[in-house]
């Protein structure tokens, strides 16, 4: 099983010193990884191709954020790969879900080698374009937030760029509901966040019994169209007690359809819009825990 580290120069956190750091540690436990860059999904594809041209079995290790990780996701071929984060970028909630404190963590856990499986999300739009996420995707408000982050500030705020572009979207608020049908259940929804893991966001546990390894969704329906019931619906979350009957439904599924013209993200990143079809794909890879 040959081995490579895939790093992201543009990543806030990166620099020569640092790649040299990551490939001496990494060396230290016996791993001699073929280091290749990825900036985003086209470099992604190249690398991916070349690596499963010549291995069978590549243990991947994704060196950026979730934006890196997510390139590398939706260029890999389903059951062909077993993947390793270390954790840099603007944010890595993928290493929080995984327990990862620190790349000398997750070097460690990677020389240890244990795995489970990797379940990942798809959506697809209406045209037939598909995206995967490992983490979530959020439709509706969620979407408009990711949008309307610019890339300006986010390289100067790094995640507070997105709480700026929250704050806009509070001051040009949008009513109004969406059709979703969850395995055949129909709901109306201001808002989803549909997760394939438990956090949003960082460390907020916003669906406890979300887990990747999992092929089903768990999702976070917000029904409340207010602004002043959506700010009472985030305090109530944020202090971990019950949102208010009416204001959010929760449900698990695999296959779920959106309607309606709302901003889509997966894994913090603006794809497009609705409508979509969400489904899973079980077993995309084995995931170093």
């Amino acid at each position: 099983m040959g081995s490579y580290l895939l790093i992201n120069p543009l990543s806030g956190s990166y620099s020569p010193a640092l790649c040299n750091e990551l490939l001496s540690q990494l060396n230290s436990v016996s791993i001699f990884p073929v280091v290749l860059t990825v900036t985003g999904q086209d470099d992604a594809r190249a690398a991916c191709a070349g690596i499963e041209a010549v291995s069978e079995n590549p243990l991947v290790i994704v060196a950026g954020g979730d934006g890196t990780v997510n390139a590398v996701v939706n260029a890999l071929t389903p059951g062909r790969a077993t993947l390793a984060v270390l954790p840099l970028g603007t944010a890595n909630v993928l290493a929080l879900e995984l327990g990862i404190s620190s790349v000398t963590d997750g070097v460690s856990r990677i020389a240890r080698g244990n795995t489970r499986p990797l379940a990942v999300g798809s959506i697809e739009s209406a045209t037939g374009c598909s995206h995967r996420f490992i983490l979530m995707s959020g439709i509706g408000l969620d979407g408009d937030i990711v949008r309307g982050v610019r890339i300006r500030e986010k390289r100067l705020l790094k995640k507070w760029a997105y709480l700026l572009s929250a704050l806009r979207c509070l001051l040009g608020w949008r009513r109004g509901t969406f059709p979703l049908l969850a395995d055949g259940q129909a709901v109306e929804c201001h808002s989803v966040v549909i997760c394939n893991g438990s956090r949003y966001g960082g460390s907020l546990v916003l669906m406890p019994e979300a887990d990747i390894s999992s092929p089903i969704l768990d999702l976070f329906c917000i029904k409340a169209e207010g602004r002043w019931s959506w700010l009472r619906m985030i305090a109530s979350v944020l202090a971990g007690r019950p949102c208010r009957t009416g204001d959010v439904t929760r449900l698990r599924a695999g296959r779920i359809e959106v309607g309606g013209g709302r901003a889509v993200q997966v894994d913090g990143d603006y794809i497009g819009q609705a409508p979509v079809r969400v489904s899973t794909i079980a077993g995309f890879a084995r995931i170093i825990v």
